[in-house]
């Protein structure tokens, strides 16, 4: 059985779907880096099966499957993490917030969005600086440049900050950011 207290306020809290021009955009790019993200690891998964197999059965451990793994993973945990920013899919402190007065609830989830998009200027822009640096480095056993490393990092602090715009519009104009899986 279900709290009316609850159940009032949740229905006050929930505003109209967000149909903006960025939740229009956001929203497959946010499919599309969950989709991928979701490949990534199946990826990585295939690729430490490979290596466990070679060392263990075939004696002749691959040298280059460790690299691409610990590249992969950067992809795949900061991708996902920008999808979990736009989709509320990050840790939150839902609980307190709850039991503010409305308009205090918006204004710290204004806050907050504003706090997480200036984080997502600061991943981007460092991205870009330590990247550039290593520019002509390769990795070694892959030959790839140094720079991919840090590719991520640049395009998921992008999506933070469009995602964090997304929900700074979205409150403003009483409306919700309705996740991408929907």
């Amino acid at each position: 059985m279900t709290d009316p207290h609850v159940a009032d306020h949740e229905h006050e809290a929930v505003g109209r779907p967000s149909t903006g021009l960025l939740s229009r955009i956001n929203a497959p790019v946010a499919r599309a880096g969950m989709y991928l993200s979701v490949t990534g690891l199946l990826v990585i998964v295939t690729i430490v099966f490979y290596q466990v197999f070679g060392r263990y059965v075939l004696n002749s451990s691959p040298t280059w499957t460790e690299n691409l793994a610990l590249v992969l993973i950067l992809y795949v945990t900061l991708i996902g993490a920008a999808v979990g920013v736009r989709d509320a899919g990050h840790i939150g402190m839902d609980s307190l917030l709850v039991m503010l007065p409305d308009r205090t609830r918006e204004k710290i989830e204004l806050l907050i969005h504003v706090l997480v998009a200036m984080f997502g200027i600061a991943m981007a822009y460092n991205g870009w600086i330590l990247g550039s640096s290593v520019g002509t480095v390769k990795i070694p056993n892959l030959g790839l440049p140094e720079v991919i490393r840090y590719v991520p990092l640049i395009a998921s602090g992008v999506l933070i900050v469009s995602f964090s715009i997304e929900h700074i519009m979205a409150l403003l104009r009483g409306e919700e950011v309705v996740p991408s899986w929907n």
